[in-house]
């Protein structure tokens, strides 16, 4: 079983049991249930039911585990023969989540 959700204008398909990053919510804490209310597309044993933009009466509850940093970007800024030079970098902060369950 699986269904798409969207999250933050992203689309992500899920399963039971998967872990995935979402956008950082700084009201979300460790061990706290989370619920996404827009779902597109549920399919399971019953078949396939796609929604008009969602699926009426499905939801994905999931688990958070966390809060996680992604991978580090460079940021370099160079301009021709005026000797100016910056480099920095950045690294965005996700919420971990578990799917523990599919509504639908």
């Amino acid at each position: 079983m699986y269904a798409i959700i969207q999250e933050d204008g992203k689309q992500i398909k899920v399963e039971q049991g998967q872990e995935l990053r979402i956008d950082y919510r700084a009201e979300a804490t460790t061990g706290d249930a989370l619920t996404f209310e827009n779902v597109l597309l549920v399919s399971g044993e019953e078949g396939v039911k796609i929604g008009q933009p969602s699926v009426d009466g499905a939801s994905v509850k999931a688990e958070v585990l966390g809060v996680v940093q992604g991978e580090k970007l460079t940021i370099q800024k160079f301009r021709r023969r005026k000797n100016s030079k910056t480099k920095t970098g950045h690294r965005q902060l996700y919420t971990k989540v578990k799917i523990s369950e599919i509504v639908g």
